[in-house]
Protein backbone atom coordinates (compact mmCIF):
# COMPACT_ATOMS: atom_id res chain seq x y z
CA UNK A 1 0.00 0.00 0.00
CA UNK A 2 3.04 2.28 -0.34
CA UNK A 3 2.90 3.25 3.36
CA UNK A 4 -0.50 4.81 2.70
CA UNK A 5 -0.84 5.65 6.41
CA UNK A 6 1.93 8.21 5.99
CA UNK A 7 0.43 9.90 2.94
CA UNK A 8 -1.78 12.99 2.83
CA UNK A 9 -5.55 12.68 3.23
CA UNK A 10 -6.04 13.54 -0.44
CA UNK A 11 -3.79 10.62 -1.44
CA UNK A 12 -5.47 8.33 1.08
CA UNK A 13 -8.83 9.16 -0.51
CA UNK A 14 -7.58 7.95 -3.88
CA UNK A 15 -5.64 4.86 -2.81
CA UNK A 16 -6.88 3.87 0.65
CA UNK A 17 -9.79 1.63 -0.37
CA UNK A 18 -7.84 -0.84 -2.51
CA UNK A 19 -7.39 -4.32 -1.08
CA UNK A 20 -5.32 -6.20 -3.71
CA UNK A 21 -6.87 -9.56 -4.60
CA UNK A 22 -4.14 -10.78 -6.94
CA UNK A 23 -6.02 -9.84 -10.09
CA UNK A 24 -4.26 -6.53 -10.65
CA UNK A 25 -7.55 -4.61 -10.39
CA UNK A 26 -6.97 -0.96 -9.45
CA UNK A 27 -10.39 -0.84 -7.75
CA UNK A 28 -11.60 -3.38 -5.20
CA UNK A 29 -14.25 -5.48 -7.01
CA UNK A 30 -17.85 -5.94 -5.87
CA UNK A 31 -17.96 -9.28 -4.11
CA UNK A 32 -21.70 -9.71 -4.61
CA UNK A 33 -22.06 -12.92 -2.65
CA UNK A 34 -23.89 -13.88 0.52
CA UNK A 35 -21.56 -16.69 1.54
CA UNK A 36 -17.98 -17.94 1.02
CA UNK A 37 -16.69 -21.46 0.53
CA UNK A 38 -14.05 -23.03 2.81
CA UNK A 39 -10.94 -24.91 1.69
CA UNK A 40 -11.87 -27.77 3.99
CA UNK A 41 -13.70 -28.45 7.27
CA UNK A 42 -10.77 -27.41 9.43
CA UNK A 43 -10.51 -24.11 7.56
CA UNK A 44 -14.21 -23.36 8.14
CA UNK A 45 -14.05 -24.38 11.78
CA UNK A 46 -10.98 -22.19 12.27
CA UNK A 47 -12.69 -19.13 10.82
CA UNK A 48 -15.69 -19.61 13.09
CA UNK A 49 -13.29 -19.93 16.00
CA UNK A 50 -11.68 -16.63 15.05
CA UNK A 51 -8.47 -18.18 13.79
CA UNK A 52 -6.92 -17.58 10.38
CA UNK A 53 -7.78 -15.21 7.56
CA UNK A 54 -10.84 -15.52 5.36
CA UNK A 55 -14.52 -14.83 4.99
CA UNK A 56 -17.60 -16.74 6.12
CA UNK A 57 -20.77 -14.79 5.37
CA UNK A 58 -21.32 -11.22 4.16
CA UNK A 59 -23.11 -10.08 7.32
CA UNK A 60 -19.91 -10.98 9.18
CA UNK A 61 -17.42 -9.76 6.60
CA UNK A 62 -16.95 -9.24 2.88
CA UNK A 63 -13.89 -8.01 0.93
CA UNK A 64 -15.72 -5.06 -0.65
CA UNK A 65 -17.17 -3.98 2.68
CA UNK A 66 -13.82 -4.43 4.43
CA UNK A 67 -12.12 -2.24 1.84
CA UNK A 68 -14.53 0.58 2.69
CA UNK A 69 -14.25 0.07 6.44
CA UNK A 70 -10.47 0.21 6.25
CA UNK A 71 -10.57 3.28 4.01
CA UNK A 72 -12.75 5.35 6.36
CA UNK A 73 -10.79 4.24 9.44
CA UNK A 74 -7.60 5.29 7.64
CA UNK A 75 -8.99 8.75 6.93
CA UNK A 76 -10.10 9.17 10.54
CA UNK A 77 -6.79 7.83 11.93
CA UNK A 78 -8.79 5.19 13.79
CA UNK A 79 -8.10 1.53 14.48
CA UNK A 80 -10.86 0.08 12.28
CA UNK A 81 -14.41 0.65 11.11
CA UNK A 82 -17.73 -1.18 11.01
CA UNK A 83 -19.98 -0.42 8.05
CA UNK A 84 -23.73 -0.03 8.59
CA UNK A 85 -26.81 0.21 6.44
CA UNK A 86 -27.45 3.88 7.36
CA UNK A 87 -26.17 6.68 9.54
CA UNK A 88 -28.91 5.96 12.07
CA UNK A 89 -27.88 2.29 12.14
CA UNK A 90 -24.33 3.42 12.89
CA UNK A 91 -25.48 5.68 15.73
CA UNK A 92 -27.62 2.89 17.17
CA UNK A 93 -24.71 0.46 17.02
CA UNK A 94 -22.31 2.89 18.68
CA UNK A 95 -24.72 3.80 21.48
CA UNK A 96 -25.78 0.19 22.06
CA UNK A 97 -22.15 -0.88 22.38
CA UNK A 98 -21.79 1.49 25.36
CA UNK A 99 -25.18 1.81 27.07
CA UNK A 100 -26.94 -0.71 29.27
CA UNK A 101 -30.13 -0.60 31.33
CA UNK A 102 -29.90 2.00 34.09
CA UNK A 103 -27.25 4.09 32.34
CA UNK A 104 -27.43 7.80 31.62
CA UNK A 105 -26.31 9.59 28.45
CA UNK A 106 -25.64 13.23 27.66
CA UNK A 107 -26.29 14.46 24.12
CA UNK A 108 -25.83 17.76 22.30
CA UNK A 109 -29.19 19.56 22.43
CA UNK A 110 -28.88 20.61 18.79
CA UNK A 111 -28.69 17.25 17.08
CA UNK A 112 -30.14 15.42 14.09
CA UNK A 113 -33.85 15.02 14.90
CA UNK A 114 -34.17 11.20 14.78
CA UNK A 115 -31.32 10.88 17.31
CA UNK A 116 -33.65 12.37 19.90
CA UNK A 117 -36.18 9.64 19.23
CA UNK A 118 -33.49 6.98 19.31
CA UNK A 119 -32.45 8.08 22.79
CA UNK A 120 -35.86 8.88 24.30
CA UNK A 121 -37.91 6.09 22.77
CA UNK A 122 -35.77 3.07 21.86
CA UNK A 123 -33.15 3.45 24.57
CA UNK A 124 -35.73 4.95 26.91
CA UNK A 125 -37.70 1.72 26.62
CA UNK A 126 -34.54 -0.05 27.83
CA UNK A 127 -34.36 2.11 30.96
CA UNK A 128 -31.65 4.43 29.66
CA UNK A 129 -32.06 8.10 30.56
CA UNK A 130 -30.72 10.99 28.49
CA UNK A 131 -30.06 14.69 29.09
CA UNK A 132 -29.98 17.08 26.13
CA UNK A 133 -27.47 19.78 26.99
CA UNK A 134 -25.79 22.79 25.39
CA UNK A 135 -22.46 21.02 25.01
CA UNK A 136 -20.77 24.23 23.86
CA UNK A 137 -20.83 25.15 27.58
CA UNK A 138 -18.63 22.64 29.42
CA UNK A 139 -20.08 23.70 32.78
CA UNK A 140 -23.53 22.64 31.61
CA UNK A 141 -22.07 19.28 30.59
CA UNK A 142 -20.38 18.96 33.97
CA UNK A 143 -23.63 19.82 35.77
CA UNK A 144 -25.48 17.15 33.80
CA UNK A 145 -23.11 14.35 34.81
CA UNK A 146 -24.48 11.62 37.07
CA UNK A 147 -22.81 8.60 38.67
CA UNK A 148 -24.50 6.45 36.01
CA UNK A 149 -23.39 8.58 33.01
CA UNK A 150 -21.52 6.33 30.58
CA UNK A 151 -21.87 8.21 27.29
CA UNK A 152 -21.52 11.77 26.01
CA UNK A 153 -22.56 12.16 22.39
CA UNK A 154 -21.46 15.23 20.43
CA UNK A 155 -22.38 16.69 17.07
CA UNK A 156 -19.98 19.45 16.08
CA UNK A 157 -20.83 21.54 14.21
CA UNK A 158 -24.34 20.70 15.37
CA UNK A 159 -27.25 19.96 13.09
CA UNK A 160 -28.73 22.43 12.19
CA UNK A 161 -27.59 25.35 14.41
CA UNK A 162 -23.88 24.90 13.60
CA UNK A 163 -23.04 25.20 17.31
CA UNK A 164 -19.46 24.05 17.98
CA UNK A 165 -18.39 21.95 20.96
CA UNK A 166 -14.81 21.89 22.23
CA UNK A 167 -14.07 18.20 21.77
CA UNK A 168 -10.86 18.08 23.81
CA UNK A 169 -12.47 19.72 26.84
CA UNK A 170 -15.55 17.48 26.79
CA UNK A 171 -13.44 14.37 26.17
CA UNK A 172 -11.31 15.12 29.22
CA UNK A 173 -14.45 15.60 31.30
CA UNK A 174 -16.00 12.37 29.98
CA UNK A 175 -12.89 10.28 30.60
CA UNK A 176 -12.34 11.68 34.09
CA UNK A 177 -15.87 10.48 34.84
CA UNK A 178 -15.33 7.05 33.29
CA UNK A 179 -17.64 7.78 30.34
CA UNK A 180 -17.00 7.46 26.61
CA UNK A 181 -17.38 10.27 24.07
CA UNK A 182 -18.86 9.53 20.66
CA UNK A 183 -18.71 12.15 17.92
CA UNK A 184 -20.85 12.45 14.81
CA UNK A 185 -18.37 13.84 12.28
CA UNK A 186 -20.74 13.83 9.31
CA UNK A 187 -20.78 17.61 8.79
CA UNK A 188 -17.00 17.97 8.60
CA UNK A 189 -15.84 14.64 7.16
CA UNK A 190 -12.33 13.44 8.08
CA UNK A 191 -10.92 15.90 5.55
CA UNK A 192 -11.70 18.85 7.83
CA UNK A 193 -11.95 17.32 11.32
CA UNK A 194 -10.63 14.18 12.98
CA UNK A 195 -12.18 13.76 16.44
CA UNK A 196 -9.76 11.04 17.58
CA UNK A 197 -7.09 13.75 17.70
CA UNK A 198 -9.23 15.48 20.34
CA UNK A 199 -10.10 12.52 22.55
CA UNK A 200 -13.09 10.82 20.90
CA UNK A 201 -13.65 7.13 21.61
CA UNK A 202 -15.82 6.48 18.55
CA UNK A 203 -16.50 8.51 15.43
CA UNK A 204 -19.75 8.06 13.52
CA UNK A 205 -20.58 9.03 9.95
CA UNK A 206 -23.67 9.09 7.87
CA UNK A 207 -21.74 8.15 4.74
CA UNK A 208 -24.87 9.10 2.82
CA UNK A 209 -23.53 12.64 3.05
CA UNK A 210 -20.03 13.99 2.27
CA UNK A 211 -18.18 10.67 2.27
CA UNK A 212 -20.26 9.26 -0.57
CA UNK A 213 -21.15 12.69 -1.89
CA UNK A 214 -23.48 11.80 -4.76
CA UNK A 215 -26.96 11.45 -3.19
CA UNK A 216 -27.30 7.86 -4.38
CA UNK A 217 -26.44 5.77 -1.30
CA UNK A 218 -27.71 5.43 2.27
CA UNK A 219 -24.92 4.15 4.53
CA UNK A 220 -23.18 4.64 7.87
CA UNK A 221 -19.90 3.89 9.61
CA UNK A 222 -18.62 3.51 13.16
CA UNK A 223 -14.88 4.02 13.53
CA UNK A 224 -13.20 2.97 16.78
CA UNK A 225 -9.82 3.90 18.18
CA UNK A 226 -8.61 0.59 19.64
CA UNK A 227 -8.79 -3.15 19.09
CA UNK A 228 -10.85 -3.91 22.20
CA UNK A 229 -13.66 -1.55 21.20
CA UNK A 230 -13.48 -2.79 17.61
CA UNK A 231 -14.00 -6.43 18.63
CA UNK A 232 -16.95 -5.43 20.83
CA UNK A 233 -18.63 -3.27 18.17
CA UNK A 234 -18.01 -5.89 15.46
CA UNK A 235 -19.62 -8.59 17.60
CA UNK A 236 -22.68 -6.42 18.19
CA UNK A 237 -22.90 -5.58 14.49
CA UNK A 238 -22.91 -9.28 13.62
CA UNK A 239 -25.75 -9.82 16.10
CA UNK A 240 -27.85 -6.82 15.03
CA UNK A 241 -27.34 -7.48 11.34
CA UNK A 242 -27.50 -3.89 10.10
CA UNK A 243 -24.57 -4.38 7.73
CA UNK A 244 -23.95 -2.29 4.63
CA UNK A 245 -24.11 -4.34 1.42
CA UNK A 246 -21.25 -4.86 -1.07
CA UNK A 247 -22.69 -2.77 -3.89
CA UNK A 248 -23.29 0.29 -1.71
CA UNK A 249 -19.83 -0.21 -0.20
CA UNK A 250 -18.39 -0.08 -3.72
CA UNK A 251 -20.28 3.14 -4.48
CA UNK A 252 -19.15 4.84 -1.26
CA UNK A 253 -15.54 3.79 -1.87
CA UNK A 254 -15.82 5.32 -5.32
CA UNK A 255 -17.19 8.51 -3.79
CA UNK A 256 -14.27 8.70 -1.37
CA UNK A 257 -11.82 9.02 -4.25
CA UNK A 258 -13.08 12.58 -4.87
CA UNK A 259 -13.89 13.43 -1.23
CA UNK A 260 -10.92 15.74 -0.68
CA UNK A 261 -11.43 17.81 -3.82
CA UNK A 262 -15.20 17.99 -3.30
CA UNK A 263 -14.82 19.17 0.30
CA UNK A 264 -12.17 21.70 -0.73
CA UNK A 265 -14.55 23.21 -3.29
CA UNK A 266 -17.50 23.17 -0.88
CA UNK A 267 -15.35 24.70 1.85
CA UNK A 268 -14.34 27.65 -0.34
CA UNK A 269 -17.83 28.16 -1.77
CA UNK A 270 -19.43 27.75 1.65
CA UNK A 271 -17.38 30.65 3.01
CA UNK A 272 -18.36 32.89 0.09
CA UNK A 273 -22.06 32.00 0.36
CA UNK A 274 -21.97 32.64 4.13
CA UNK A 275 -20.39 36.05 3.57
CA UNK A 276 -23.05 36.84 0.94
CA UNK A 277 -25.83 35.85 3.34
CA UNK A 278 -24.37 37.82 6.24
CA UNK A 279 -24.28 40.97 4.10
CA UNK A 280 -27.81 40.55 2.71
CA UNK A 281 -30.39 43.02 4.09
CA UNK A 282 -33.10 40.36 4.34
CA UNK A 283 -31.01 38.02 6.48
CA UNK A 284 -31.16 38.48 10.25
CA UNK A 285 -28.50 36.00 11.34
CA UNK A 286 -26.04 33.54 9.80
CA UNK A 287 -24.67 30.51 11.65
CA UNK A 288 -21.43 29.34 10.04
CA UNK A 289 -18.19 28.47 11.87
CA UNK A 290 -16.06 30.24 9.26
CA UNK A 291 -17.53 33.63 10.16
CA UNK A 292 -15.95 35.60 12.99
CA UNK A 293 -19.48 36.37 14.18
CA UNK A 294 -19.90 32.70 15.11
CA UNK A 295 -19.75 32.40 18.93
CA UNK A 296 -17.40 29.40 18.79
CA UNK A 297 -15.30 30.62 15.86
CA UNK A 298 -12.01 30.16 17.73
CA UNK A 299 -12.96 26.72 19.05
CA UNK A 300 -13.80 25.46 15.58
CA UNK A 301 -10.61 26.94 14.16
CA UNK A 302 -8.64 25.04 16.84
CA UNK A 303 -10.08 21.60 16.06
CA UNK A 304 -10.99 21.74 12.36
CA UNK A 305 -9.11 22.82 9.26
CA UNK A 306 -12.09 24.50 7.57
CA UNK A 307 -15.70 25.59 8.12
CA UNK A 308 -17.27 23.22 5.59
CA UNK A 309 -20.26 23.51 3.28
CA UNK A 310 -23.19 23.69 5.74
CA UNK A 311 -24.78 27.05 6.54
CA UNK A 312 -27.86 27.91 8.61
CA UNK A 313 -29.49 31.31 8.64
CA UNK A 314 -32.55 33.23 9.81
CA UNK A 315 -34.50 35.55 7.55
CA UNK A 316 -35.91 38.78 8.94
CA UNK A 317 -39.32 37.70 7.67
CA UNK A 318 -39.22 34.45 9.64
CA UNK A 319 -41.11 31.33 8.58
CA UNK A 320 -43.16 32.99 5.81
CA UNK A 321 -40.08 34.56 4.22
CA UNK A 322 -38.32 31.21 4.39
CA UNK A 323 -41.18 29.53 2.53
CA UNK A 324 -41.02 32.13 -0.23
CA UNK A 325 -37.27 31.67 -0.59
CA UNK A 326 -37.42 27.88 -0.66
CA UNK A 327 -40.29 27.89 -3.15
CA UNK A 328 -38.45 30.37 -5.40
CA UNK A 329 -34.99 28.84 -5.79
CA UNK A 330 -34.34 27.14 -9.12
CA UNK A 331 -30.78 25.80 -8.99
CA UNK A 332 -30.72 24.98 -5.27
CA UNK A 333 -32.65 21.76 -4.70
CA UNK A 334 -35.42 21.78 -2.09
CA UNK A 335 -34.53 18.52 -0.36
CA UNK A 336 -33.18 17.15 2.89
CA UNK A 337 -29.78 15.49 3.32
CA UNK A 338 -26.46 17.22 2.73
CA UNK A 339 -22.89 16.83 1.54
CA UNK A 340 -23.62 15.97 -2.06
CA UNK A 341 -22.47 17.61 -5.26
CA UNK A 342 -25.82 19.42 -5.51
CA UNK A 343 -26.66 22.48 -3.40
CA UNK A 344 -29.60 21.55 -1.16
CA UNK A 345 -31.84 23.86 0.85
CA UNK A 346 -34.46 23.04 3.50
CA UNK A 347 -36.29 24.19 6.66
CA UNK A 348 -35.20 21.94 9.56
CA UNK A 349 -38.16 22.64 11.88
CA UNK A 350 -40.59 21.48 9.19
CA UNK A 351 -38.42 18.73 7.75
CA UNK A 352 -35.32 17.04 9.26
CA UNK A 353 -36.16 18.11 12.83
CA UNK A 354 -39.95 17.91 12.64
CA UNK A 355 -39.92 14.81 14.88
CA UNK A 356 -38.21 16.70 17.71
CA UNK A 357 -40.30 17.89 20.63
CA UNK A 358 -41.07 21.59 19.96
CA UNK A 359 -39.78 22.54 23.42
CA UNK A 360 -36.44 20.86 22.72
CA UNK A 361 -36.26 22.53 19.30
CA UNK A 362 -36.76 25.89 21.01
CA UNK A 363 -34.17 25.03 23.67
CA UNK A 364 -31.66 24.13 20.95
CA UNK A 365 -32.31 27.30 18.95
CA UNK A 366 -33.97 25.50 16.03
CA UNK A 367 -36.54 28.14 15.18
CA UNK A 368 -39.40 27.73 12.72
CA UNK A 369 -37.77 30.19 10.33
CA UNK A 370 -34.33 28.57 10.27
CA UNK A 371 -33.05 27.69 6.78
CA UNK A 372 -30.17 25.27 6.14
CA UNK A 373 -28.08 25.17 2.99
CA UNK A 374 -25.68 22.42 1.98
CA UNK A 375 -23.41 24.04 -0.59
CA UNK A 376 -22.59 21.84 -3.57
CA UNK A 377 -19.88 21.99 -6.21
CA UNK A 378 -21.73 24.11 -8.77
CA UNK A 379 -20.15 27.36 -9.92
CA UNK A 380 -20.24 29.77 -6.97
CA UNK A 381 -21.70 32.65 -8.99
CA UNK A 382 -24.60 30.44 -10.07
CA UNK A 383 -25.41 29.50 -6.45
CA UNK A 384 -25.36 33.12 -5.28
CA UNK A 385 -27.39 34.29 -8.29
CA UNK A 386 -30.06 31.70 -7.52
CA UNK A 387 -30.27 32.73 -3.86
CA UNK A 388 -30.38 36.41 -4.92
CA UNK A 389 -33.36 35.92 -7.21
CA UNK A 390 -35.06 33.96 -4.42
CA UNK A 391 -34.50 36.80 -1.97
CA UNK A 392 -35.95 39.22 -4.53
CA UNK A 393 -39.28 37.33 -4.37
CA UNK A 394 -39.60 38.03 -0.62
CA UNK A 395 -41.83 41.03 -0.04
Amino acid sequence: MHDIEKKSKSTQCVHGSLIPDGSGAVVTPIYQTSTFSFKDVDHGAGLFAGKGEGYIYTRIGNPTIRSLEKAVALLEDGYDGVGCGSGMAALHLAFASILKAGDHAICSESVYGPVVGLFTQQFGNWNVDVSFVDTTDVEKVRAALRPETTLIHIETPANPTMAVTDLAVVAELAHSHGAKMTVDNTFMSPILQRPFEHGADMVIHSMTKFINGHADVVAGMVVVKDEEDYKHVRKMSNAYGGTIDPFNSFLVARGIKTLAIRVEKQNVSGMKVAEFLESHPKVAKVMYPGLKSHPQYETHKKQASGPGGLISFELKGGLDAGKVLLNSVELCVLAVSLGGVETLIQQPAAMTHASMDPALRKQAGITDGLVRISVGIEELDDIIADLSQGFDKIG
